[in-house]
């Protein structure tokens, strides 16, 4: 039996049944490719029942498929994406303002940062700085996130609340999604038990906990960090006081 001849591959030459994993992986992937493209075509798409690495795919299972996998999902979800979607979405585009429009921070509120995350958050020119501050740490989605509920709590009447949720599920919370934040399972269930029929209070609890979990493990490095060092630096040679 095919699956019987494969364990026995992978018992006693382990180095060429990866081989054999790695190959039928990329077959599956050009296949996969080739189907996306025919069903965008509205054609079909021809299945070879016979092919010589029939044998070689049903290794496929002996390799959990992990991370590698969930890219492919993610690049294949990002590429399917409409431009509908996209126009709008609730985050903060790099073709309109790569933060919000605000005047500069003066040296007083940049000190009032320090004091607390509540005062950072609640000044346009502290969430800028501290968004910068998370792109270089890979978690920019974070303050999108927070900021896209923000703008969904408040904008109740200008589009359905339906379509502005589906958006930030899409956007932030699918395991498809690039820019998915980290949420506890509880969180996590509960959103996708509520977003059939989602209302002003579905991602309350999800935002709540990005906000703490920003507070608890950015905020601290920010606050030493050589960018807020800087800021304080400059504005500190510039008032009239120094």
């Amino acid at each position: 039996m095919p699956c019987a001849r494969a364990l026995r591959q992978w018992e006693i030459r382990p180095t060429s049944a990866l081989r054999g994993i790695r190959r039928s992986r990329a077959l599956m992937w050009l296949r996969i490719q080739g189907l996306v493209r025919a069903l965008r075509q509205g054609g079909r798409y021809p299945v070879n029942y016979n092919d010589p690495a029939a044998e070689e795919q049903e290794m496929v299972c002996l390799e959990p498929m992990g991370s590698e996998r969930m890219e492919m999902r993610k690049r294949q979800m990002n590429e399917d994406r409409d431009e509908r979607n996209r126009k709008a979405s609730y985050d903060v585009k790099e073709g309109t303002s790569d933060c919000e429009d605000c005047p500069m921070p003066t040296l007083e509120e940049v000190h009032s940062w320090g004091q607390s995350f509540d005062k950072l958050m609640c000044c346009p020119a502290g969430r800028n700085s501290f968004r910068q501050f998370l792109r270089t740490e890979f978690s920019e989605e974070n303050m999108l996130f927070w900021l896209a509920c923000e703008e969904f709590s408040k904008d109740a009447n200008k589009t359905p609340v339906e379509e502005r949720a589906r958006v930030i599920y899409e956007d932030y919370i699918s395991i498809l999604s690039p820019k998915e934040v980290s949420l506890d399972s509880r969180v996590r269930e509960t959103i996708n038990r509520n977003i059939q029929e989602p209302n002003l209070q579905t991602f309350e609890d999800a935002q709540v906990q990005i906000y703490t979990l920003m507070q608890r493990d950015s905020y601290p490095r920010y606050m030493n960090s050589s960018a807020y060092k800087n800021l304080l630096n400059t504005l500190s040679e510039q008032s009239p006081e120094s």
